[in-house]
């Protein structure tokens, strides 16, 4: 489909991006690692830290220095948050929550 500049765009024809983070209420430890994350209103404790990885630079767009953790919630909810090392906020990767239970 070729958008024509005389014709209105209608909603189905725009870009909506996909798995945006979301801002995220986390208490970290002394060295920086997520123990307690907010979630619905509560709290939930971080119950292990089943990886961690960091991710900086690309030049070719706006700079960005984040840690990814992959968190084991305690009810079994598997996350993926991240601090901004920029910004210093904390953040999830919507697409990635999933729970221990299934497996």
């Amino acid at each position: 489909m070729f958008w024509k500049p005389h014709e209105p765009i209608s909603h189905a024809d725009t870009i909506r991006l996909l798995n945006q983070p979301r801002p995220l209420a986390i208490e970290a430890d002394d060295s920086g690692l997520p123990r307690r994350i907010g979630s619905g209103g509560g709290q939930q404790r971080v119950a292990s830290i089943i990886d961690v990885w960091r991710i900086d630079g690309e030049w070719w767009r706006t700079t960005i220095s984040r840690r990814y953790f992959l968190v084991a919630l305690e009810d079994g909810v598997i996350r993926t948050v991240f601090q901004d090392l920029i910004g210093d906020g904390w953040y999830e990767q919507h697409a990635s929550s999933w729970s221990t239970n299934a497996i």
